[in-house]
């Protein structure tokens, strides 16, 4: 396996775990502690925090800023200019406006999961104390503010239900965000997995 590849212009801190076959781009800054796993891509300008937990093969496109209290799982898909929150209701100063509230973790950071196989398209915001289910597809510019379902396709602001998503990436049904129906059988077209739709939740009928 290959040693992790640093760009030169990237500021990597002390106590961040990289593994191996991970490639940081130019301008990336990772503080530490945070751990990122094996064959991992973190495109250029990204910036994430300490506490950051990372699996495998995760893709981080450019100018994507993951913060305190995020955990991403393994073969996550996170494309450019996405935005992780860990506060609801953030302030800058105490309430007398006298002095800087410190910018640590305290009771009022909120922790965000993504499952694995997820993807995240260009140009969300992602909300915090909340799931991204499993091969789970949000669409570009999305502001995520509730958890998402395994395999659900969501859009809009405030992210929508509006179909499911196979393994593979096809949309395997698409249905109306006020009409969702309470279930469903479907077949991927593409690669031939199929799926079902129960109670508003989409499951794998055979699991690889």
């Amino acid at each position: 396996m290959m040693a992790p590849r640093i760009h030169a212009t990237a500021l990597v801190e002390d106590g961040v775990e990289l593994g191996d076959g991970t490639a940081v781009w130019d301008s990336v800054h990772i503080r530490g502690p945070a751990r990122i796993g094996q064959q991992c891509i973190v495109g250029e300008k990204t910036y994430i925090a300490y506490g950051v937990e990372i699996g495998d093969r995760v893709k981080i496109n450019a100018f994507v800023y993951v913060c305190t209290g995020v955990t991403i799982e393994d073969g996550v898909m996170i494309s450019a200019g996405t935005i992780f929150t860990n506060d609801r209701f953030p302030r800058a100063t105490t309430p007398d406006l006298t002095a800087l509230r410190g910018s640590e973790p305290d009771e009022a950071t909120l922790p965000t999961l993504v499952r694995e196989g997820a993807t995240i398209g260009a140009r969300s915001v992602i909300g915090c104390d909340l799931t991204i289910g499993r091969f789970a597809m949000v669409g570009m510019g999305s502001v995520v503010t509730r958890s998402v379902g395994d395999f659900q396709l969501v859009l809009g602001n405030p992210t929508r239900s509006v179909g499911a998503v196979c393994r593979c990436s096809q949309p395997i049904a698409r249905w109306s965000p006020n009409d969702i129906p309470m279930s469903l059988e479907a077949a991927c077209a593409h690669c031939g997995r199929a799926y079902q739709l129960r109670d508003g939740a989409v499951f794998e009928q055979n699991p690889s």
